[in-house]
């Protein structure tokens, strides 16, 4: 049943990418945390990196709201689902505040999420190199178009700028300046091809973020930030997934978690589990073999051209993901975990790493994003998780390409179309990522499989 809902929230959006507003909302979320506040994070868009700091910092799992792989509906109820309870939801918003799937016209972008869940947003303005031009640069985004923009944070400002900066903006732009966050030399974190490293490959990742909170306490005013978390519009959700429960014991079902494979959406997990899936992870870098008495198999994106040698030298774990093929266990794999199933990955050095070999085809990295974006699926026909003719929302980041990308679906973007994800028995794998909120009888499905796997080994939970 549809109700109102209206939690603390507030959403940190920008001015663009590289602006600060992960570096700042960690620093946030951090100085919150350590006065004992009951704090959820969330991710405007379909990224996976900014969530994992958020993970890192509150020691919680943070959610992403897409309004494109889930839909409108969806995104609300996420967040009356996991903002409920909690003195605040940060919201990290998505490259610029208007940035979206079209130059044109605004589409699926920060400010349209704000906008959709009547979030109070604050925007993150980074003033590097910046005089009086930065009341003209806010005052272009507070008129461009309606928004819920209700104060400010300046980043990589200097202490003894911030007096100079805020009297500035308060007589031409009149919006509050909730405060700034200095250049913190020690505490930067990192970049490569796909964003920042992953949180779990920061030295010190802890001191750094205890670094940004000491800032944090000291130039944000943190209480204002949570008085006005509290100004938010009402919106309509229900509760999620009412109908997807069971009843049957849990069935095991490995997830490959490590720093080659950490792409995957929290409430993905989180409708496996809801249908009956215990979730068993495990390191295809580490590990020797899987995890008994699995029904079903998720092998996530990541980075495994990182780990070529590593993933071609587990010989003992190749041979057991080939036996769960042979013998037809469910298996789904996204992006990265595509590339591990088929023949070969060849580096960024060029270095060729034999894989898996279950599926026909070569990835090799390139220099261009290949693919990049959103684009809509249409399956060609029956398939583990999809009928034919079902349709559903997708996203692909990546550098690799593959000589083989399977022929089972449609990808729309545009005018442009082209075919993917190879569908081999029990086997659902491609390049694209999926949100499951967007269709979760997916999850049922997949869950359903893994079951019926079990049962005809005689093995069922």
């Amino acid at each position: 049943m549809k109700g109102t809902y209206n939690p603390p929230r507030l959403l940190l959006a920008a001015t663009g990418s590289g602006a600060g507003k992960t570096t700042c909302t960690c620093a946030i979320l951090r100085a919150l945390q350590r006065r004992g506040l009951r704090l959820h994070s969330f991710k405007c868009g379909p990224d996976y990196i900014d969530p994992m700091f958020h993970t890192r910092v509150l020691g919680v799992p943070s959610y992403n709201l897409d309004t494109v792989l889930c839909g409108p509906a969806a995104v609300c109820d996420l967040l009356a689902a996991h903002a409920g309870g909690c003195d605040l939801s940060l919201i990290e918003g998505v490259m610029g505040l208007y940035d979206g799937r079209s130059m044109m016209e605004e589409q699926d972008s920060t400010n349209q999420l704000a906008l959709l869940t009547g979030t109070p947003t604050v925007l993150v303005v980074d003033v590097r190199g910046m005089g009086r031009s930065l009341a003209a640069l806010v005052e272009g985004y507070l008129r461009f178009a309606p928004n819920q923009v209700q104060g400010l944070l300046l980043s990589r400002c200097k202490p003894a700028m911030f007096p100079v900066y805020r009297e500035l903006l308060q007589q031409h732009c009149g919006i509050p300046v909730y405060g700034y966050l200095p250049p913190v030399p020690q505490a930067v974190l990192a970049s490569r091809h796909l964003g920042l490293v992953t949180a779990g490959e920061v030295a010190d990742l802890q001191h750094k973020l205890d670094l940004l909170a000491d800032e944090a306490e000291s130039s944000i005013d943190l209480e204002g930030l949570l008085d006005l978390a509290k100004t938010g519009r009402p919106f309509i959700a229900e509760p999620l997934w009412p109908d997807l429960t069971s009843t049957a014991a849990p069935v095991r079902i490995g997830l490959a978690w490590d720093a080659a494979f950490c792409f995957f959406y929290q409430d993905n997990l989180d409708l496996l589990r809801r249908c009956g899936a215990q979730i068993v992870p495990f390191s295809p870098v580490k590990d020797k073999h899987l995890p008994k008495d699995l029904g079903g198999l998720i092998l996530p994106g990541g980075y495994p051209e990182m780990y070529g040698r590593q993933l071609s030298h587990n010989e003992s774990m190749l041979a057991d993901l080939r036996q769960a093929a042979a013998e037809d266990m469910p298996i789904y794999a996204e992006c990265g975990g595509f590339m591990y199933l088929q023949q070969a990955i060849t580096d960024q050095d060029g270095e060729r790493w034999p894989m898996a070999g279950i599926l026909p085809g070569e990835s090799s990295m390139g220099q261009r994003l290949c693919r990049f974006g959103y684009h809509q699926l249409t399956a060609k026909r029956d398939t583990l998780l999809f009928k034919c003719g079902e349709q559903m929302m997708a996203h692909e980041f990546h550098y690799a390409d593959s000589s083989c990308n399977g022929d089972a679906f449609t990808a729309q973007k545009g005018g442009r179309s082209w075919e993917c994800v190879a569908a081999k028995g029990q086997i659902f794998a491609g390049y694209p990522h999926l949100h499951w909120a967007g269709a979760p009888q997916i999850a049922q499905r997949f869950v359903d499989a893994c079951r019926a796997y079990r049962k005809n080994r005689g093995t069922a939970p």
